[in-house]
This record gives C-alpha cells, structure tokens and sequence, in this order.
C-alpha cells in the first residue's frame, strides 16, 4: 500500500530532477492522484506536508505551486537530537567520560516533571560529552528505576542513551519539552565546561522532559551545552 509519505517522497524527486520547476503549477489534485495511483485524501496528506515544510504553496481555489524552498538550519529546536548526533553533524568526533550511573532518590523537582512520587528510586546518568577531544556538553539524566529497571547494572552503557533505552528497554523517545535557560556562573557544571582563556565560556542549559510514544513521561535531562560550540535556531511563522 503506498503511503502519503510515498507520495511525498516522490513528488520531491520530480521537482529535485526539474520535472516541476520553481514557479511552476503542479496538475490538478484529481490528474496527480490518479497519476499515482492513490486516493486523494492521501495525495492531499502528501501535499500539506510539503506545504508545512515550505516546498509547496496551496493557493484554494488557484491552485498548488512549486515556490524556492527555504534554507536549511542547523540545530533546528523543533528536531528532537541527542547530543552525540549534534556533535556528529557538526564533523566533530564523538567521546564520553561517564561521572556517574546509579540510583537516588528522586527530588521534587524531578518527581513534579517525572509524574512519579518524591523520593522515589531513579536512576541518574551524568556524563561529560567531548568534541574533538574538547569538553563541549555536560549531561544528566534522571529515569524511573521501575521504568529501565536493572539495565545500566547488568550492561556496560555508552554512546546514545536514546538507542540504549530502545533496544535494551524497549522504551522509544518520541518527543520532548525543552525550556531554555542561562545557568548561574557559580553552578558547578558550568565550571566544568570552561575553557582556559581570558573571556568566560557562554553555556546555555536545556532542561528536557522526553516521553515515549505514548506520551508518558520516561526521561528527564539537564544538559548543559557550550555555546561557543552548539548554536540553537527556531523558524517562526507568521500566521
């Protein structure tokens, strides 16, 4: 069965290959779907999201036209990454120094964001992420103890905690909510991450609440990022 996502792959082929071109009025919604062979209701799928990521514009009653497509932005906020990946696409090389894996009891603070009881069992992962050799990030997760149970016991973790929890936890990260804030200069991982030079070295803190696919709460995160390094964009859209 073709899917819309099918759909939409092939219709950006044919305009990456010039068959439609910028300016360019695509055929009716009608003449395409039974080009494709699909139902309109998939087509019409497929087109809104084009429309959404800036390839198309639908003009009602006019008609759907191929426009410039917009600038691609690193680090967009909206893609959920880890920061393994963001060093990654960055061109750097990936390493780790695990500070600590163990269990604690959980605070308010974590408890109120977790959706769990204050001072229940999780299990809390501090690492200090390196670019190229440099110490760029400092990360540190919270997950409930009954969640992930004894999996960072019985095996020896590194590299991505989302692939870690996916194939030995059977727990899929589909989303997060992250907040934005500029961490005190006396907070002690802010130290961490400075660099021996006159200037201080800006860090930026993501506070992050990830949840599965069902959207319950399965992992919250301080990381604290350098960011001379790692540059966060947003696109806004007027409406």
């Amino acid at each position: 069965m073709i899917s819309y996502q099918n759909i939409k792959q092939e219709i950006e082929k044919m305009i990456d290959n010039s068959f439609w071109k910028v300016g360019q009025k695509l055929p009716s919604e009608y003449e395409l779907a039974k080009y494709f062979n699909v139902s309109r209701e998939t087509l019409r799928a497929a087109i809104k999201l084009l429309e959404q990521e800036g390839k198309l514009l639908v003009k009602h009653g006019v008609g759907t036209f191929v426009i410039k497509p917009l600038p691609m932005i690193p680090s967009r906020l909206e893609l959920l990454q880890s920061t393994g990946t963001m060093i990654k696409l960055a061109g750097l090389t990936e390493a780790e120094n695990k500070e600590m894996v163990g269990e604690v009891q959980c605070t308010k603070e974590w408890a109120t964001a977790l959706s769990i009881a204050e001072g229940s069992t999780v299990v809390k992962l501090e690492r200090i992420r390196y670019a190229d050799g440099e110490a760029v990030a400092y990360s540190i997760n919270m997950m409930p103890k009954e969640l992930v149970g004894d999996a960072f016991e019985t095996e020896d973790f590194s590299g991505s905690l989302f692939s870690f929890l996916e194939n030995r936890c059977k727990i899929h990260i589909a989303r997060a909510d992250t907040e934005l804030v500029v961490p005190l200069k006396k907070d002690k991982y802010v130290a961490r991450l400075q660099v021996e030079k006159e200037e201080e070295t800006p860090v930026i803190l993501m506070k992050q609440l990830h949840y599965d696919e069902q959207n319950k709460e399965v992992l919250y995160s301080y990381d604290y990022l350098r960011n001379d390094i790692f540059n966060f964009w947003v696109r806004r859209e007027r409406k």
